[in-house]
């Protein structure tokens, strides 16, 4: 069964800088079977309702303002996967929608040109629901673990932590509350207690300032609805950096 993998994607400069998450994202490609197609969950396409991207040949979107110029100029030219993208709008069920306007937004390809710098792998991405409650995301994720036995790999790309209003560049590691905020989610997820997360407001205090809106937290939702319980956790890049980011992330295989 193929693994499902939640990244913290952080600023986009990740895309063109070797550091060492890019080197734990490329560490991870390197230990997971190589997919037969990318499933992603970006926390930067929001929608309210269901949305799936079923362009064969997808854009790169440069979704994201006052970078360098060479940000700009990245193409990430994977191919799309009609199919997987009727396949998954089956799988979801209700009011989902077939979208040709998106494509591959940065919160996916920053991370997976260093994953799969070659992009031959099919790529489909999957709107966040803003409708829906945590529990009803994780319900989501649900429906799409049949996937992983198809070699799909389900891609969330978020982070746990992120309240750009606090972002500091001159601070190395975290704020506190951003420390006991990753910490809980991270111990909830080691033990496999998944409604903890789910219930992410009953870690404190700490959860208020981890996020001022959901939109990079939900892709951890999705995937762990489509975690299994006899799924190993690994995590990489265990870090918060500018007080208020959490590029901690994770493999369940």
């Amino acid at each position: 069964m193929m693994p499902v993998v939640f990244i913290g994607h952080g600023s986009p400069m990740n895309a063109i800088e070797g550091n060492e998450y890019t080197a734990g994202w490329r560490e991870i490609s390197a230990e997971i079977p190589r997919p037969d197609a990318i499933l992603a969950v970006s926390a930067h396409w929001y929608t309210d309702r269901t949305r799936l991207m079923t362009q064969e040949k997808p854009k790169t979107i440069h979704d994201f303002y006052g970078f360098p110029r060479e940000l700009y100029d990245i193409q990430y030219p994977a191919p799309g996967a009609p199919e997987l993208a009727a396949k998954t709008m089956k799988l979801i069920g209700g009011d989902c929608l077939e979208d040709r306007t998106w494509g591959i937004d940065h919160g996916a390809w920053s991370v997976l040109r260093l994953m799969y710098p070659r992009a031959d792998i099919p790529v489909v991405q999957m709107s966040i629901d803003g409708r829906l409650t945590p529990r009803e995301m994780f319900d989501a994720g649900r429906k799409l673990k049949a996937l992983r036995g198809e070699n799909v790999l389900i891609f969330g790309s978020g982070n746990v932590v992120h309240n750009l209003a606090l972002v500091d560049f001159s601070v190395r590691g975290g704020y506190p509350f951003a420390d006991e905020f990753d910490a809980y989610i991270r111990d909830h997820i080691q033990d496999g207690d998944f409604s903890a997360v789910i219930e992410y407001k009953k870690a404190g205090e700490c959860a208020k300032h981890a996020f001022p809106t959901r939109e990079h937290f939900d892709p951890l939702l999705y995937v762990l609805g489509a975690a299994d319980e006899k799924d190993r956790v690994k995590i990489y890049n265990e870090a918060r950096m500018a007080g208020s980011l959490s590029m901690t992330s994770y493999v369940f295989s």
